[in-house]
């Protein structure tokens, strides 16, 4: 093979991977938190939805009984005030409101549970996956297998300072990785975590409304299905040792053609055979 020729082939093998960087660096930076933030980030999954609705709920139910214990307290003040009650009132105590204030409680709880249980298992088991990822914390890294792909895998590692202001600078510090988890937006994952070692981790997105915590031994399912293209950040939500500050989680979430060639692209890397069709399966888009 000529020189020439081998310059060429270089050439075009270092402006497509130029390319590849340059689209995901133009990617907008999504899911960090903003400062003066003061509610949940945006919901960019259908279980997210299913959180803020259950949060909305519960701050009403919260409200009702703070207002309402509070006219408690202001009434009693008012009616027991020594000009008005010189002599302390006998009282010791009342069945029907000694039964109100244990039934009352009660039907609280079941309120709030039910809604809580039904997110619980919705947020639980996918339906209609289009594929499967399997998610595994290290000592401090993530790992994330792609078995309907190929069976390739790719390790996310926190970039040092001085990389990430080279490679990567619109991303926040210390979220910065070398490799995301790479999705298609509007298509259902399904997350099988694990971990390896003798530590726990936490995968979690706030973004996203996922928290698995990934337990060696065990498979913990989850899934999620994003509905923007981006950059979505997390953290391991276990204290998982000496590096558990730098265990960040980076997603990046593209349009199913580019995922397409990103999994070729590993599927080369790793030497395996081009696939006829990757995982570019039209996934319902909710459930």
């Amino acid at each position: 093979m000529s020189g020439k020729r081998v310059l060429g082939i270089l050439g075009m093998a270092v402006s497509a991977a130029l390319g590849w960087i340059g689209s995901a660096l133009a990617q907008p930076v999504v899911g960090v938190p903003h400062d003066w933030q003061m509610n949940f980030p945006p919901a960019f999954t259908p279980v997210m939805e299913k959180v803020e609705s259950l949060n909305d709920l519960l701050l009403v139910i919260i409200s009702l009984i703070c207002v309402f214990v509070l006219a408690l307290l202001v009434y009693a003040m008012w009616r027991f005030h020594a000009s008005r009650s010189p002599v302390a009132t006998t009282t010791t105590h009342n069945t029907v409101l000694e039964i109100a204030w244990t039934v009352v409680p009660i039907l609280i709880l079941v309120i709030i549970a039910i809604p809580s249980f039904r997110l619980l298992y919705y947020s639980d088991k996918a339906v209609d996956a289009a594929f499967t990822i399997k998610v595994t914390g290290n000592q401090w890294y993530w790992t994330y297998n792609y078995p309907d792909q190929g069976d390739f895998t790719v390790e996310s590692r926190i970039l040092p300072e001085a990389d990430r202001i080279k490679q990567k600078p619109n991303i926040p510090r210390l979220l910065a990785v070398d490799e995301e988890m790479v999705i298609p937006k509007g298509t259902t994952v399904r997350l099988i975590g694990t971990a390896v070692g003798n530590s726990m981790h936490g995968w979690t997105v706030p973004g996203f409304g996922v928290k698995k915590t990934v337990i060696p031994g065990r498979l913990n399912e989850g899934w999620i299905n994003v509905k923007e293209e981006g950059f979505y950040f997390g953290q391991c939500s276990q204290i998982c040792g000496d590096n558990h500050s730098y265990m960040p989680i980076a997603v990046r979430v593209v349009s199913k053609d580019v995922f397409d060639q990103w999994v070729e692209q590993k599927r080369k890397a790793a030497g395996l055979a081009p696939a006829t069709d990757v995982a570019s399966v039209t996934a319902p888009a909710n459930r």
